[in-house]
C-alpha cells in the first residue's frame, strides 16, 4: 500500500491507498519539537485504529511545504516503514507544465492539487485551498499550471485581529444569523466567515475571466466545507484532494 503525506503548516494529512482507493486517512496537528520517533509512534498507533501495521506500507511519498519538517518525516519512513520516500519536488515529474515566471518558487501543494484537479475534474479548473493561507490556483484549458493568489488564511487572520484588539474577544467562527450582526458577537462571525466568503467570490469571478469561464471550482482544506456552503461558486468540496495528487504523481514517478 502506498502512504501519502501532505505535510503543512499548521496540519499534517496522512492517507493509505491500496491501489486506486483510499483505504484510510488521518490529520494531525503540526508540533515542531516533536521528535521522529515520536512521529513515527504516533503513526503507527493511527494505523492500528484501522487494523493496519507498518508492514501493510511498501511505498511513500512526501508532500512537504514546511522543509525543516522534511528530514524528520524521511526517518519516519525509513525506520518505521522501510521505505525510501519519494518527496515531491526538483526532479519529480508531475505531468503538467508550470507556467509559472518561476517554476522553483511554486509549492509543493498547489502543483500537487493542480495535477488532482486535472485528473479528477478536468481543465480548466480553480482550486482552492483553506489552510494556513487561502490559496487559490488556476489551471486553463489546455491543463497548465498558470499561477494564482495567496491570502491570509481564515484561521490565523482572525487570531491576530483577536490578539491586537483590546475590545474583542473570540468568538466560535460559525455563520451568523444575518450579515448585519446586531451584536459583537455576530458582527465578529459575519466579518469573519461571511467576509471570506466575499473573498473567495471575488477571486473565483475575477479567475473565471482570466480563464474564459467554464473553470471547476474545487475546495478543499479545513474550512472548505463551512466556505462552500455559504456560496455556490464552489462546485465540489474535495478534502483528500492532495492525497489523490499525491498518488497521481507517485503513479508517474514509478520505476
Amino acid at each position: 500500500m502506498l502512504l501519502a503525506l501532505d505535510i503543512g503548516n499548521t496540519s499534517i494529512h496522512m492517507g493509505l491507498f491500496a491501489g486506486e482507493e483510499l483505504a484510510a486517512t488521518w490529520r494531525v496537528g503540526v508540533e515542531a519539537e516533536r521528535s521522529a520517533d515520536e512521529y513515527g509512534v504516533l503513526m503507527l498507533n493511527l494505523l492500528a485504529t484501522s487494523d493496519l501495521t507498518a508492514d501493510d506500507v511498501g511505498d511513500c511519498i512526501i508532500g512537504c511545504g514546511v522543509p525543516p519538517l522534511l528530514p524528520a518525516f524521511q526517518r519516519v519512513a525509513a525506520r518505521y516503514f522501510g521505505a525510501e520516500p519519494m518527496v515531491v519536488g526538483q526532479g519529480v515529474r508531475s505531468g503538467i507544465r508550470i507556467l509559472y515566471d518561476n517554476p522553483r518558487q511554486v509549492g509543493a501543494d498547489r502543483i500537487i492539487d493542480a495535477v488532482a484537479a486535472v485528473e479528477l475534474y478536468g481543465p480548466p479548473a480553480i482550486v482552492v485551498d483553506f489552510g494556513t493561507a487561502t490559496v487559490f490556483d488556476a489551471v486553463n484549458a489546455e491543463g497548465d499550471y498558470l499561477g494564482g493568489a495567496i491570502a491570509p488564511g481564515i484561521g490565523i487572520a482572525s487570531e491576530t485581529l483577536f490578539s491586537r484588539a483590546a475590545m474583542l474577544s473570540r468568538v466560535q467562527i460559525e455563520r451568523p444569523p444575518a450579515a448585519i450582526g446586531r451584536n459583537t458577537t455576530h458582527a465578529l462571525q459575519s466579518g469573519i466567515l461571511l467576509g471570506y466568503v466575499g473573498l473567495v467570490e471575488g477571486m473565483v469571478a475575477r479567475f473565471q475571466e482570466e480563464l474564459g469561464g467554464g473553470a471547476t471550482v474545487i475546495g478543499t482544506g479545513g474550512w472548505a466545507s463551512e466556505i462552500a456552503a455559504e456560496t455556490d461558486v464552489i462546485d465540489v468540496v474535495d478534502r483528500d484532494l492532495t492525497l489523490q495528487g499525491l498518488r497521481f504523481i507517485h503513479e508517474r514517478n514509478r520505476a
